[in-house]
């Protein structure tokens, strides 16, 4: 029996405990909230976890209940609101105490049931490095996002300190959790425009599975600290000093990047640590959009650009949200310095990017963020029936490690698509009407085939016609998930529509021959007894040759015998039918049991080299 002084105590003495009012403190209260009662609130939910986690310890001999406060905190320094601070609280009472979804339902609402049952769900899924499997788990993941996506977000400040504190750990399951956080969550954190997370998770990965590749750098970036501080404030003093002139006071501030990408180079580039310059990005935050150029025309000013380094992310935002101005510039001595102009708004989507504009609208979720277009797109692939779990995981691989590149619309719209995309692409991209009858297309005005790889800044053009529909021969070269959905489905519809009409014809040619056509209700209906879901699907399979209409005579029938009147012509073919039939049709390939016609003038025996066209 639990003692309800202990809910009381705090209140009535002032005594929290330290974790708690850190907690408190840095959550972020919102202009129509009381902070009080938030903090009763939260009170609610801590006094609630840590009753339920009591005698729980981790590997380490720590409370158990200090994992979820530090989730609760990571949570809490992301902004989000406060259901989701709570849910970070007791996002394992579920799976690791007695209590159940009802309960929390009853305790604390339904939203927040749902929170846990969804990071409950996640955490269920058992990640494998075998494909298959991976790209299964994925699916799941991605498509229990499309109910919230703040789950995804509480399992990435779950992962983060796990990842932290792994070292308690056997060798074994820091390695699986380890790789399953470099092949799953990274990517994810890439795409949903939480570089900080993304970088915190690769260097806690790098330190897992290269120990000795992360010490030795971790020495060596150590050693070098006091020798870039003075550097990066050789270069930043005069920026500042000239921003003051215009009376602008930024936040700039430098730091070296992630242990992972430094090490990274290193290996791509064959390069000693020492030979590594682009290790310094210096960041300088202003308050609004006008204010980044006047900085950017100041430090071109002041040192020498490095031209083809020059990206504007505030005009042409990536996928994920991600807004800044990224320039490289030479040093006194010859370094590259890369700095980052932007505002604290966009800083804040930069660091923890859905988490920063999440929706939070009269207590009930967004669902999807608006902002993330991709993840939208990814979904639709996900609920779409016919996905295939290891073509899902290809298209995954194509969007999310790809970079991307900016094209225009002749109306001087952006699009934006990766680095490898064709015309077609383009196409799916403005509508997926415009896509199914596109044609042909111009870039920059000159007609070009619909392989064309496009290239940043393209001006392009579609041409479609009503009767154009996609082909085949598309399949090599579009590489947007979004094409590859389209594309695939109609494909697959047309091919399941002419095998639908071929098994029709097949079931009415063998019955007229076997004097049966009177009972052809009869066959069209026998589908649920050959496992089939309707009659279109059991003539789908006659068509497709994986049944025959023998076969199924042979199953409804048992007892009868078949009778096949022959006429005349038929007879003197009684011999090569023979020979044809123990052959089980043509081997091309080493494929058999093709759907195969013999032309009326031959007649081949086994043995005979044949010539034959396909036909659609």
């Amino acid at each position: 029996m639990d003692n309800p002084l202990a809910r009381l105590a705090p209140q009535l003495f002032g005594e929290f405990p330290k974790p708690f009012v850190k907690l408190i403190d840095s959550i972020s209260i919102g202009p129509d909230q009381e902070k009080d009662e938030i903090k009763s609130l939260i009170w609610k939910a801590y006094e609630f976890g840590h009753r339920q986690h009591e005698g729980q310890n981790r590997r380490s001999g720590e409370a158990y209940f200090t994992h979820c406060v530090a989730v609760a905190q990571t949570l809490a320094s992301w902004k989000m609101d406060t259901t989701t601070i709570i849910a970070g609280l007791l996002h394992d009472t579920i799976e690791d105490t007695q209590v159940s979804a009802q309960e929390l339902r009853q305790e604390f609402g339904d939203d927040l049931a749902n929170l846990v049952e969804g990071v409950t769900k996640i955490g269920g899924i058992k990640f494998s490095s075998r494909k298959e499997k991976q790209a299964g788990n994925f699916m799941k993941m991605l498509l229990s996002v499309a109910q919230d996506l703040r789950v995804i977000i509480i399992k990435f400040a779950d992962r983060l300190h796990n990842m932290e504190t792994i070292k308690h750990m056997t060798k074994i399951k820091q390695h699986r959790i380890a790789v399953e956080t470099r092949d799953v969550y990274v990517p994810l954190a890439h795409r949903l425009g939480m570089s900080s997370v993304k970088a915190q998770l690769e260097d806690l990965v790098f330190r897992v599975l290269n120990p000795s590749g992360y010490k030795e750098l971790d020495s060596k970036i150590k050693s070098s600290k006091k020798q870039r501080d003075k550097f990066i404030k050789t270069i930043i003093d005069p920026v500042k000093k000239e921003l003051k002139s215009y009376e602008i006071i930024p936040h700039v501030y430098g730091r070296s990047k992630s242990y992972s990408s430094i090490y990274g180079k290193m290996v791509t580039r064959d390069k000693s640590f020492d030979e590594i310059y682009d290790l310094y990005a210096i960041r300088i935050v202003v308050d609004k959009i006008e204010q980044c150029y006047l900085a950017l025309g100041i430090v071109h000013n002041l040192y020498t650009p490095v031209q083809e380094r020059f990206k504007d992310f505030i005009a042409m935002p990536k996928s994920n949200g991600y807004q800044s101005v990224h320039t490289t510039i030479l040093g006194e001595k010859g370094q590259l310095v890369e700095i980052q102009i932007r505002t604290s708004e966009m800083e804040e989507t930069a660091e923890i990017g859905v988490a920063a504009h999440w929706v939070y609208k009269d207590g009930k979720s967004s669902g999807i963020d608006q902002n993330v277009k991709w993840l939208r797109e990814l979904l639709d692939v996900l609920q779409n029936e016919t996905a295939d779990p290891m073509e899902f995981m290809e298209l995954l691989k194509i969007d999310l490690y790809n970079e991307e590149i900016f094209v225009f619309t002749p109306a001087g719209d952006l699009i934006q698509l990766p680095v490898g995309a064709t015309p077609v692409d383009f196409a799916f991209q403005v509508h997926t009407q415009v896509g199914m009858h596109c044609m042909g297309a111009k870039i920059n005005h000159s007609v070009v085939p619909l392989n064309t790889k496009l290239k940043n800044g393209d001006m392009v053009e579609i041409i479609t016609s009503k009767k154009q529909m996609p082909s085949y021969g598309w399949q090599k070269f579009i590489i947007t998930t979004k094409a590859r959905n389209q594309v695939n489905r109609y494909l697959k519809k047309i091919q399941d529509d002419e095998s639908i009409k071929l098994g029709g014809e097949m079931l009415e040619k063998t019955l007229r021959r076997m004097k049966l056509f009177k009972d052809i209700d009869e066959f069209r209906e026998s589908f649920a007894k050959f496992g089939y879901s309707d009659s279109g699907a059991l003539l789908k399979a006659i068509g497709s040759g994986m049944i025959t209409v023998r076969e199924i005579f042979r199953k409804l029938r048992p007892q009868e015998e078949e009778i096949d009147e022959k006429t005349e012509e038929e007879e003197s073919t009684k011999f090569f039918d023979f020979a044809r039939s123990k052959t089980k049709g043509i081997i091309l390939d080493g494929i058999d049991n093709l759907m195969v016609n013999f032309g009326k003038c031959c007649n081949p025996i086994p043995g005979d080299e044949l010539i034959g066209f396909i036909t659609r």
